[in-house]
């Protein structure tokens, strides 16, 4: 099979690859035995966005956008415009006349945004007189509006015509943002959270920023939506919070840490920067039920509903993850820095699990709490009875370089990316099989022959 042909990789990060969690090559859970690399790009490419059910684009820092065909693999536009690096990508869906119509929005190093059509390949739109980089953008759509951060906020519409803008004089700036009931929106700003409101009278909209959440006490690196009623924030030091949407306080709070090998006092500075690396929450997903925590090389999985741990493992990969994702038949998938995407698994313990030193984390502890963490965290040992295991079931192993992200089509495939410049599409070998031998009875078919 050829992600195994393709040879081994070595790990690019600080931690020493785990012999547990090599899985070898039978892999009767893992349905990817298929793979087509597609080049195009030659740069890191960052970035995959859906279209819709055939196509997606992909970006990075060469500055073109690729739109692909995922059943065939064929590059059908290059679009070129930008002179740097895209900084961000999101697809825009409106309705035109009757039918809905997908466009793509990007952002650039170069101080400038993007409208493009994928249909046509054309730049529909280009705005170039902002004030600093875009970081992320936000669609809107309720009320068909978009939202782009950096050290400003802006509020376009859907013809690219600034709509208001708030500025904010921090180096960091806006880098994620969420949308929150009843024209909320929440921003990520260096260590805090921004609650801006969209005020709307009639066609005119103003943007206010109504609460700042100081209870990180690092960088937050990655913001989601839960569900209807919650959001998530993770920071640099393996905090990771549960806010409410509509009031927007703490709903749990876990401070994830690492427990420290004993070392003299010569290796004293290697182990903190060790630390600081591998407890920093990269990413994070959820399925509105459950959180999955990128945190360092390891993940995590937090049931929501239950406020319980479920399932984690300190080393997932050989190195720091990257991208996570939760499916809907219950497993989820990762990615890493080391260059492989897993597949995993929760499965019933058939033992009791081995219980959690202290340091290791600390469950949720502190409910609706307003003001910032004074004390050290808490060091209890955490009982959770519903503990599970999250098993590997399988390893795909094709790129050279960090992989950057993911983007599942389902049944057609899964699309990688990564700093070898190139994108994987990843196929189920057995389903590709079903379908050429369909195709080919087909087309016998179709000349009398059968």
């Amino acid at each position: 099979m050829l992600r195994w042909i393709l040879g081994g990789r070595e790990a690019q990060g600080t931690v020493e690859k785990s012999a547990a969690l090599f899985i070898g090559e039978e892999q009767p859970k893992n349905c990817f035995t298929e793979m087509q690399v597609l080049k195009g790009h030659f740069d890191i490419v960052r970035f995959l966005v859906q279209i819709d059910d055939l196509r997606f684009a992909s970006a990075g820092d060469d500055s073109q956008v690729l739109i692909w065909n995922v059943e065939t693999g064929e590059c059908l536009f290059a679009l070129r415009g930008h002179t740097q690096q895209i900084t961000a990508m999101t697809s825009y869906t409106f309705i035109r006349g009757r039918n809905a119509h997908t466009a793509l929005i990007t952002a650039s190093s170069d101080r400038t945004l993007s409208l493009w059509d994928p249909d046509s390949g054309h730049r529909v739109q280009n705005i170039s007189d902002l004030q600093s980089s875009v970081k992320c953008l936000l669609v809107l759509d309720r009320l068909d509006v978009w939202l782009s951060g950096g050290n400003e906020l802006c509020v376009w519409n859907r013809e690219f015509e600034l709509q208001c803008k708030t500025v904010h004089h921090s180096d960091a700036g806006i880098s994620a943002m969420v949308e929150l009931p009843k024209n909320f929106i929440a921003a990520a700003m260096d260590k805090e959270i921004v609650i801006f409101k969209l005020n709307l009278s009639g066609s005119d909209i103003a943007v206010m920023a109504m609460r700042h959440l100081a209870d990180h006490q690092d960088t937050i690196h990655s913001l989601i939506n839960i569900n209807g009623d919650l959001f998530a924030s993770g920071s640099h030091i393996g905090e990771l919070i549960v806010w409410d949407s509509v009031d927007w306080t703490i709903q749990a709070y876990e401070h994830i840490l690492w427990e420290e090998p004993a070392g003299d006092s010569q290796s004293e500075v290697k182990l903190t920067h060790q630390k600081q690396i591998e407890r920093s929450i990269q990413h994070m997903s959820s399925d509105g039920e459950y959180i999955v925590a990128a945190v360092g090389s390891g993940l995590y999985v937090y049931n929501v509903l239950m406020k319980s741990v479920v399932a984690y493992r300190k080393i997932a990969h050989d190195s720091n993850v990257l991208h996570t994702m939760l499916q809907e038949d219950g497993r989820l998938m990762s990615c890493s820095e080391d260059g492989s995407v897993r597949m995993w698994e929760l499965q019933d313990l058939p033992l009791p699990a081995e219980p959690a030193s202290s340091g290791f984390f600390g469950m949720f502890g502190t409910f609706g709490r307003s003001s910032k963490q004074t004390g050290p965290p808490a060091k209890k040992i955490p009982e959770v009875p519903s503990l599970r295991s999250l098993e590997l079931i399988g390893d795909l192993i094709g790129h050279s370089g960090a992989v950057q992200m993911f983007l599942s089509f389902k049944e057609k495939g899964l699309v990688t990316c990564s700093t070898d410049h190139l994108l994987i599409v990843w196929k189920d070998g057995e389903l590709q099989s079903q379908l050429r031998s369909l195709a080919v009875f087909r087309k016998l078919e179709e000349n009398q022959e059968l």
